[in-house]
């Protein structure tokens, strides 16, 4: 699958703080990479064919430019793109607690069709690591572009434990 790789420079510092990760390998993972700083490319054309955009992680700043169309740098204007062609967006949005502003660009974005996907682990599954956790975020951002792969358990109504799932409310809810 081809991907197109921008990275701000506090997303830049984000893997150098939370992955073994460096730059350049992250970049050399990519089809093509862009600096932030180059509205001229590719990905800022809405006549270059994408599936769609995915912002990982994306900060408050970013989400807020994205909602009022304030194209800054590249992942703004490439995602103002997104917007514009009507496909698809994920914004995998990292901040607790929110404030009613981070709430507000939120519901507009969503109101536009835009998935937001906080990075939440689900404990279904008995993730046994951290790998476990960000695999299945991972699972679940790639579904909302058709990427279906077997990276994490997926929820099949049975409980791990050995137990029967507890049905809460009455028969009639």
């Amino acid at each position: 699958m081809e991907t197109h790789l921008v990275v701000s420079k506090w997303g830049a510092r984000t893997l150098a703080h939370e992955t073994p990760y460096t730059l350049d390998r992250v970049q050399q993972m990519a089809t093509a990479s862009y600096s932030p700083n180059d509205q001229g490319a590719a990905i800022s054309s809405g006549s270059f064919l994408t599936s769609g955009m995915v912002v990982a992680p994306c900060s408050m700043r970013t989400l807020a430019a994205i909602a009022n169309g304030q194209g800054d740098h590249l992942i703004h204007r490439a995602a103002d793109v997104i917007l514009k062609e009507r496909r698809r967006l994920a914004l995998v949005v990292r901040e607790a607690p929110l404030n009613g502003i981070h709430l507000e660009n939120m519901l507009k974005l969503s109101r536009m069709g835009v998935v937001i996907l906080p990075p939440v682990p689900a404990f279904y599954n008995h993730p046994q690591s951290i790998n476990e956790m960000v695999d299945h975020i991972v699972t679940r951002i790639l579904d909302q572009f058709d990427i279906h792969l077997d990276l994490a358990n997926r929820w099949d109504g049975e409980m791990l434990s050995g137990g029967a799932p507890a049905i809460i409310g009455d028969k009639n809810d």
